[in-house]
């Protein structure tokens, strides 16, 4: 495993003792398999950011905790990294905790190890449940801001909500899909992941609000706690379309939506009108190929600067206040698709 990091900013990278990054380093016995998948992954991650190790001054160790699919935890990540080179006048330095479907108990028990082991600041991705509420308190409690990305705990002591406004980006589908199908007597369905999440509730309640306004008559049905992962929405979806054959629109708004179209497929049933959220690889290759009509998309790397910006102000290298950071919500199709 060859590197050229001290051991001591491998140990930091990785939240590990020093102890423990020899014992991996020089392949002693003793270490968890998940350890030394731990020190491995935080070597990546400074090859990543070596640029930001040479840069003299402050450095902000900052966390990002995500309970969200690999697609949306890959952009996330490459929108951070990205940014880091051009941030001042401070260096910003990251670390990543990222699983899919992430038990809330497990997610907690990361931020309180990380309220423990220090940090300065932490950008999360998280139900708005109770317990993490109060895991936020507990990280603000150490001197450790955070801020909610994508998906907001407003009753929090969060100290900024970074990411599109999800009511707005909910109420601008509904207005794309009563357009593209008023001349269809089409119902459309709507996909959310979690039901904790208050983005995506957030979003649900926007687009239905607005379709009342604008399209009472359209109906609408919801599937919701898919997890936003293909296999177990291409499932829920294909129950559904048995029970409803006017089902040929949907609004897409936790992900799986490559399942979704595989149900469809099987079903030999067009979708008339299919709009999505994220410009990954996933939603590029759909919007290409014509199976998404349109993606709701958001700067993530605007968001990620965003949010380290407002970490180096609440700790003073920046002048100002930290505030609430809205992403302006852009319609993207095939044909205005922003190159990678």
């Amino acid at each position: 495993m060859p590197h050229p990091y001290p051991v001591r900013e491998i140990a930091r990278q990785a939240g590990v003792s020093e102890a423990t990054v020899d014992r991996v380093l020089h392949k002693r016995p003793g270490v968890r398999a998940g350890t030394v998948l731990q020190v491995e992954q935080a070597i990546a991650d400074l090859d990543r950011q070596r640029t930001q190790l040479r840069l003299s001054g402050r450095t902000f160790m900052v966390d990002v905790v995500m309970d969200t699919p690999n697609r949306f935890s890959r952009l996330v990540r490459q929108s951070l990294e990205a940014e880091l080179p051009a941030l001042r006048p401070a260096a910003i330095r990251a670390r990543f905790h990222l699983r899919e479907g992430w038990p809330v108990d497990d997610l907690v028990a990361t931020m309180d190890s990380i309220a423990d082991k220090g940090s300065h600041g932490v950008v999360l991705k998280a139900p708005d449940t109770p317990v993490v509420e109060a895991a936020i308190d507990r990280l603000t409690a150490a001197g450790i801001p955070v801020l909610t990305l994508v998906t907001d705990v407003p009753a929090s002591s969060r100290i900024a909500y970074v990411g599109m406004d999800n009511r707005a980006a909910g109420t601008t589908a509904a207005y794309l899909t009563a357009q593209w199908l008023r001349h269809s007597d089409a119902a459309v369905l709507v996909m959310t992941s979690r039901n904790f999440f208050r983005g995506e509730e957030e979003r649900e309640m926007g687009f239905r609000s607005a379709m009342r306004a604008q399209d009472a008559r359209r109906r609408i049905v919801e599937i919701s706690d898919t997890d936003g992962l293909d296999q177990s929405t291409r499932r829920l979806v294909a129950d559904e379309l048995d029970r409803s054959p006017d089902i040929r629109a949907v609004y897409s708004i936790g992900g799986g939506n490559s399942g979704i179209l595989d149900a469809f497929s099987d079903a030999r049933r067009e979708c008339e009108v299919f709009i999505g959220h994220d410009l990954g690889q996933e939603n590029r290759a759909l919007l290409q190929t014509g199976h998404l009509t349109a993606v709701l998309h958001h700067d993530l790397r605007e968001d990620m600067r965003s949010a380290a910006r407002s970490i180096m102000t609440f700790h003073g290298a920046l002048p100002g206040a930290v505030g609430a950071v809205r992403s302006k919500i852009d319609v993207i199709t095939p044909h205005n698709m922003p190159r990678q």
